[in-house]
């Protein structure tokens, strides 16, 4: 299977076409990793957790990932997007309103999610293994 490295490029472009992602940080009982639902720009991701969360607790001014992916398991196929970055607290008001807004952000997971995080990578790198695959295909929507 041919391993190929995609582009920042590509890596944000996929990051703008799907909602749901894994966060990357440490406590001190060790490495945790989160899925959180995301909305994402040219340089960051911002997500929402609860004020008691490890993630809310552990993650906010410290280096984190942030990984997405989509596999084609009948075709051997699929690719992976991580950034690296630190993780913020979002305290402006304007884009506190943008991450709390139901219609731009709107968690799987039920309950109040109060605290808006944001992680601004500063590296951010791709792969995709196995043939290429053409518009919707057997990878869906998320096809590199």
């Amino acid at each position: 299977m041919d391993v190929t490295a995609m582009s920042p490029d590509e890596c944000v472009g996929l990051l703008g076409r799907d909602s749901v992602g894994r966060v990357a940080f440490v406590t001190p009982a060790g490495p945790r990793l989160t899925p959180v639902t995301y909305v994402s720009d040219a340089s960051s991701v911002t997500f929402r957790t609860t004020a008691y969360s490890e993630l809310a607790t552990y993650a906010p001014e410290t280096e984190v990932s942030f990984e997405i992916d989509h596999l084609d398991r009948d075709h051997r196929r699929g690719w992976s997007v991580v950034a690296h970055g630190t993780c913020e607290r979002v305290e402006d008001e304007a884009q506190r309103r943008r991450a709390l807004d139901p219609v731009e952000l709107q968690p799987w997971a039920g309950g109040v999610r109060p605290v808006v995080l944001r992680v601004r990578w500063r590296e951010i790198a791709g792969r995709k293994v196995g043939g290429a695959s053409s518009g919707r295909g057997a990878m869906g929507d998320l096809s590199p």
